[in-house]
């Protein structure tokens, strides 16, 4: 028995390194048990699913295998593959990227989180409101993992001045009855009730903090993913769904920055205040006894975490002209965006060539002006007095910063999406999967709606969310042109339910920070990420009916989805006669 121990131990040491020998070898029937090319873009799909689900090769790797796998197997030439990986997509990502990453330069970022909470006030329900409210706004423009960890310190300080230091708090947690000792010790009955009275008060007290504090931490990381899905550039899946819509769909034009925005934004909204009333619910700050019992001491402790936000914005000082640049560009890149061609006004994008200016050309030029525009403001008296001394000339961001900030593994994993369902494509595999969905089609494309964002919603929790939407995007556009529903009903629920990672610490790296603090139990995460998936199932499902209809037409099957299907249905047809 031991040594079946040891020999499973060694396994497991090695098990990445097996992963990456029997994988290939497990697969290779595929190559010879289906048609010639679908077989073999199968075989190449389900490599890089394992892959990235395992993490037995680093994610950019294993997103780069179609450049090597692809023309080798006969799937895609090289000159189809190698332009996926950088798309105007990837682009629009680039620049959003450059931009967050001067925003964190500055510290506006933080200036915005603390201001918000200096509003919303600091009573537990309202507190945790103000740090979803800071963490969602700031992860649209910024990645979630940096909006988690520079959220998580600001709501450890507020939390010290509320209820004092962690470690008193959880012993006073652990206080037991001494009502054997008092007996000795205590005169009266009387007496001895009011001091079992007090330590039981202290108890109960302490606990019900603890519950508190929990739910601030929870809070900042399940409003970050939320926050990602109301801008393209917020999270790559919204990303890899423009990019596979061009691929498929090239005649589709309904999905960008400003149109995304107008569908996506009223649903974040919605989603975060159920995330809120439930999480305030399950952690105690709807809970007015807090605010109410023991007034003077709460009172007291609430106005030392007041001092310690306002303490913390005062050394933060008057904003400055490179904060004041910054916080303009945003808007302006925000602005540019969102009113290129927001569909139901006309856009600035009339006044050039029709298809020539996408966002990523928008983003590019606002975050071109970063490298060179001054983070000092510049001295005119140097001009016309030759005693005056001249500002040093330091552009509000630099390349060396931009370089280091950017995570060019994203980058390459967004290309490898693309490349992946180029390759699907043209291959045929997406058709020849879409004949095994028949019994699909006979569920009602509402309750279809609510599965495709519950299955992935679970997927994710498990796997990357890029990697999730990359493997099951193309199948889910064929399902949705097989059984003739709009593809963008399908799709849009899909790239959302992605982002909807809570229950487990492994999910995403929001989580994995939170959980990293040590005051989160992993049932915590669980109890509390169950009912956020279903209360973000039944948000989707709630705006793909309403005005997600509306906007995008999804009662009506579109022309530009007709081509493609013409071909899916012959390959289809050929299919079943075989």
């Amino acid at each position: 028995m031991e040594t079946i121990s040891t020999f499973a131990k060694k396994l497991w040491c090695v098990k990445k390194q097996l992963i990456l020998v029997l994988t290939p070898l497990i697969l290779l029937p595929l190559l010879f048990g289906l048609p010639e090319k679908e077989g073999k873009c199968l075989y190449v799909v389900l490599l890089m699913a394992v892959f990235w689900c395992t993490e037995a090769l680093p994610l950019a790797v294993t997103a780069m295998l179609p450049v090597c796998l692809f023309p080798t197997m006969g799937i895609l030439p090289s000159k189809k593959v190698c332009p996926q990986y950088f798309l105007d997509t990837n682009f629009l990502f680039l620049s959003g990227l450059v931009m967050a990453s001067a925003i964190e330069e500055w510290g506006l970022h933080r200036r915005i989180a603390l201001k918000v909470l200096k509003i919303v006030g600091v009573k537990p329900a309202w507190l945790i409101l103000g740090m979803m409210i800071t963490s969602a706004f700031l992860s649209m423009w910024l990645s979630n993992t940096a909006t988690t960890a520079m959220m998580l310190p600001i709501a450890n300080a507020i939390l010290e001045s509320l209820f004092g230091d962690l470690a008193t708090l959880k012993e006073n947690c652990k206080v037991k009855e001494e009502t054997e000792v008092k007996l000795h010790s205590l005169p009266s009955e009387k007496q001895i009730l009011s001091i079992d009275g007090t330590a039981q008060e202290i108890r109960t007290e302490s606990e019900y903090q603890m519950k508190v504090w929990k739910g601030f931490l929870i809070c900042i990381p399940y409003a970050a993913s939320i926050g990602g899905t109301a801008t393209l550039t917020g999270t790559a899946p919204n990303l890899i769904l423009i990019g596979q819509l061009k691929s498929y769909f090239p005649e589709c034009d309904l999905i960008n920055f400003g149109s995304w925005f107008a569908f996506a934004f009223p649903l974040m909204v919605l989603f975060l205040i159920l995330a809120w009333l439930w999480i305030s619910f399950l952690y105690g700050g709807l809970n007015t006894r807090l605010c109410v019992k023991k007034q003077d001491e709460r009172a007291q402790a609430e106005k030392k975490a007041e001092a310690v936000i306002d303490e913390d914005y005062r050394k933060l000082g008057p904003i400055n002209f490179a904060e004041g640049a910054i916080a303009f560009f945003f808007i302006l890149f925000a602005v540019l965006l969102f009113t290129r061609d927001p569909k139901f006004v006309t856009g600035w994008s009339t006044f050039f060539n029709k298809g020539y200016v996408s966002d990523a050309t928008t983003g590019v030029i606002i975050v071109s002006i970063l490298f060179f525009f001054p983070s000092q403001k510049p001295s005119l008296s140097w001009w016309f007095d030759s005693r005056a001394s001249n500002t040093p000339y330091v552009p509000l961001l630099s390349w060396k910063k931009a370089q280091a900030c950017v995570p060019w593994n994203i980058i390459l994993l967004l290309g490898g999406g693309f490349a992946m369902a180029k390759g699907c494509e043209e291959s045929g595999l997406a058709a020849w999967i879409g004949a095994y969905l028949q019994p699909i089609a006979q569920v009602p494309p509402a309750v279809a709606v609510m599965f495709i964002t519950a299955f992935l919603a679970c997927f994710t929790e498990f796997a990357s969310n890029t990697a999730t939407i990359i493997i099951f995007l193309p199948v889910i556009a064929e399902l949705a042109m097989f059984v003739k529903v709009n593809p963008l009903y399908f799709m849009i629920p899909a790239t959302t339910g992605c982002s909807f990672a809570f229950m487990l610490p492994v999910s995403t790296p929001p989580n994995s920070i939170a959980f990293a603090s040590g005051h989160l139990l992993v049932k915590d995460m669980v109890k509390t990420g169950f009912v956020m998936n279903i209360l973000g199932i039944l948000s989707v499902s709630l705006a793909m009916n309403t005005w997600g209809r509306a906007m995008f037409s999804l009662e009506t099957y579109p022309d530009w989805a007709r081509p493609v299907n013409m071909s899916t249905v012959t390959v289809l047809t050929h299919n079943r006669s075989l």
